[in-house]
């Protein structure tokens, strides 16, 4: 399915946005409204250990990594578990923080974790500062990666 851009009273050279590319047929660039709007909604609790300051609570909404990059169409064969279990996600945030997910730890058939790409905060919209990336399953906060600039899908060799 297309996402299309909504219409926004903010002028687009301000809304923070984020690409899928990579191994990927359709790459795409959304802003926190594209992903308000073109995917279902979820919501996610979570508490972490933050190094630097301590447990964190918060209340995030957005739509499930998954969702997003299969509207991309990683270039996998969906109907061959092994080949799907061999690609990465690699999320990059506006700071320069980075980390990596296997795309068998959200895919359904595997670990079917529900990671989010939050467009929303603590009930505050997050169209100006971008997406976060939520880990729910995750005890440490190390991978909720601010202001997501970039999500690289890739494949790893079939010999690796």
């Amino acid at each position: 399915m297309s996402r299309l851009r909504a219409q926004s009273r903010t002028s687009p050279a301000q809304l923070a946005s984020l690409a899928v590319l990579g191994d990927v047929d359709r790459p795409a660039t959304l802003t926190v409204d594209d992903l308000r709007t073109g995917w279902e909604q979820h919501r996610a609790e979570v508490m972490f250990e933050c190094a630097t300051s301590g447990p964190r609570r918060h209340r995030f909404e957005g739509p499930l990594l998954r969702e997003v990059v299969l509207d991309s169409h990683p270039l996998f064969d969906a109907r061959r578990r092994k080949d799907r279990s061999r690609f990465v996600l690699s999320v990059t945030g506006g700071d320069g923080h980075h980390t990596v997910l296997a795309w068998a730890e959200v895919d359904a058939d595997f670990g079917n974790a529900p990671v989010l790409l939050a467009t929303r905060m603590d009930g505050e919209d997050l169209d100006m500062a971008g997406s976060q990336l939520v880990v729910p399953v995750d005890r440490c906060g190390a991978r909720y990666i601010s202001a997501i600039t970039r999500v690289r899908v890739r494949a790893l060799p079939k010999d690796a």
